[in-house]
């Protein structure tokens, strides 16, 4: 369905995210490989999700990765239970594209990426835009691609991700920003969100694109792990710039203690939302718990 207006999203205080199923961990490579051994199998992926949702934590901040098209499958064939799930979608998942390629040549990983509006009329938009050297074109077709595995589902926030994100920054190509946010809202009347690892400099970015009042997504944690341009910078930045902040990383890959985590992380100015990963509904019922004591604003 398109769109061109769209409202701004009330998105939720907790977000669950993926990082847990796919063997993302910053701090220990062990603990790593533990947790995609884990939930090689989609049905443990699954019953970890179903914790969260009937813990109160109904939004999915997810990757693009082909596994969790299985769980918009089960989602979308039980709308029973879970009547209040919402995915946000954060693309691209680099590492699918270089699979498709390997496994299925140039053609093939073409034809699986396209979106359904049509084969013919899919890959001449991809075909020209290739031709033209159409920077516009590639990127939505992209986008619509990744978008697929998502029809019918609640899709109000859609991400760019920060391995794209800042490169983008890194290279100066600055439009590329304002094509995926015209796109997400006119196609699919959803806002656009920004995943970085550099929140003041893409913040001035999109300033200059008039893009106002972002949704950013980054690292938000009191020993400033992770936080390109340092802690004094997100100080100044929370409490003086427009946009609407989401916090990852709060536990700082287990470095910090939970409850002084949740906290401090509470108390910071403009901070909208907090995602986080579990692996048992224990921690994610925790990590609840203590969001709702702090989260006094």
């Amino acid at each position: 369905m398109t769109t061109t207006t769209t409202e701004q999203v009330r998105m939720d205080r907790l977000l669950f995210g993926d990082n847990q199923f796919f063997g993302v961990n910053h701090m220990s490579e062990e603990k790593a490989r533990a947790q995609a051994m884990k939930f090689q199998d989609i049905s443990v992926v699954q019953s970890v999700l179903d914790d969260a949702y009937d813990e109160g934590v109904t939004t999915f901040m997810c990757t693009t990765h082909d596994r969790i098209a299985l769980v918009a499958d089960h989602v979308r064939a039980n709308p029973e239970r879970y009547p209040d799930m919402t995915f946000y979608p954060c693309m691209p998942y680099a590492h699918k594209y270089a699979n498709a390629m390997t496994e299925d040549g140039p053609l093939g990983a073409i034809k699986r990426f396209l979106p359904d509006e049509g084969f013919l009329d899919a890959a001449l938009r991809g075909s020209r835009s290739l031709a033209t050297k159409d920077i516009e074109g590639i990127v939505t077709l992209l986008i619509d691609s990744e978008m697929k595995m998502f029809a019918g589902l609640r899709t109000p926030v859609i991400f760019l991700q920060n391995v794209v994100v800042d490169l983008l920054l890194g290279l100066g190509f600055n439009e590329a920003f304002k094509i995926f946010h015209d796109h997400v809202r006119a196609r699919y009347g959803a806002e656009p969100g920004f995943i970085t690892m550099n929140t003041p400099a893409l913040l001035d970015v999109l300033d200059g694109l008039g893009i106002v009042n972002p949704i950013v997504c980054s690292n938000i944690n009191k020993v400033g792990f992770r936080m390109s341009g340092g802690m004094e910078a997100y100080h100044r930045m929370l409490a003086e710039r427009e946009f609407r902040a989401i916090a990852m990383s709060v536990f700082a890959s287990g470095a910090i203690e939970p409850r002084e985590a949740i906290e401090w992380v509470c108390a910071q100015p403009n901070i909208e939302s907090i995602v986080f990963g579990a692996s048992s509904r224990r921690n994610i019922a925790g990590t609840k718990a203590l969001v709702d004591q702090y989260w006094v604003r």
